[in-house]
């Protein structure tokens, strides 16, 4: 399988409901690396995995639709705890449906899989994988 990773970066807002979260419960802001990781079995007929351009474009135009906001106010987020894992999928959702309706054009027919990670820091980060 090959693969082909492009990084952004999210900056949000947002709070957690859970004891289990204790100083977090209250509003404090986030900034992740965004690490997409593209996969198909081979490579296309020009040699590629996905053409890193649209890839990267397509990660920037949705993390816009999260940067720089408090995820608390976002209506389809609401009464969710709004946490590594959990954005991580709401991230690859997005991707994935924007990929099934060509966003990637011909370069994102043959993908297989995709991999979505977000790094809070150096020393902790969550991904969720999926089929495509």
């Amino acid at each position: 399988m090959y693969s082909l990773t492009v990084r952004d970066h999210l900056m949000i807002a947002h709070s957690f409901k859970g004891e289990i979260f204790g100083p977090a419960q209250g509003l404090h802001g986030a900034t992740y690396i965004v690490d997409v990781t593209f996969e198909r079995p081979e490579l296309d007929s020009d040699d590629l995995i996905v053409d890193i351009g649209l890839a990267s474009e397509l990660l920037k135009t949705t993390l816009a639709l999260f940067n720089m906001k408090n995820l608390d106010e976002v209506p389809e987020l609401a009464g969710r705890n709004t946490t590594t894992e959990f954005m991580a999928r709401v991230i690859f959702d997005r991707l994935a449906q924007a990929i099934s309706e060509d966003a990637l054009g011909e370069t994102g027919k043959g993908l297989q899989a995709l991999k979505v990670t977000l790094s809070e820091s150096h020393i902790a980060w969550a991904s969720y994988r999926g089929e495509l």
